[in-house]
């Protein structure tokens, strides 16, 4: 699975740091997350697409 959350926080002219706190996680996940080597819970999925005002389909790409 890949994400573009790096992508989609640049759009906000958010920080990793902005993110994480937003989410409640810690930063080092957002960076995991970013480098896809990390694979959220579907609810972690959900809080971060919604604090980046898109949708999880949006966000995540699933590879076949």
């Amino acid at each position: 699975m890949r994400n573009r959350i790096k992508e989609f926080r640049a759009r906000h002219d958010m920080t990793q740091e902005q993110l994480a706190k937003k989410v409640g996680i810690c930063r080092e996940t957002v960076v995991y997350l970013e480098k896809n080597a990390y694979n959220p819970s579907l609810q972690l999925a959900h809080d971060i697409a919604k604090a980046l005002g898109t949708t999880i389909d949006e966000l995540f790409q699933f590879d076949d």
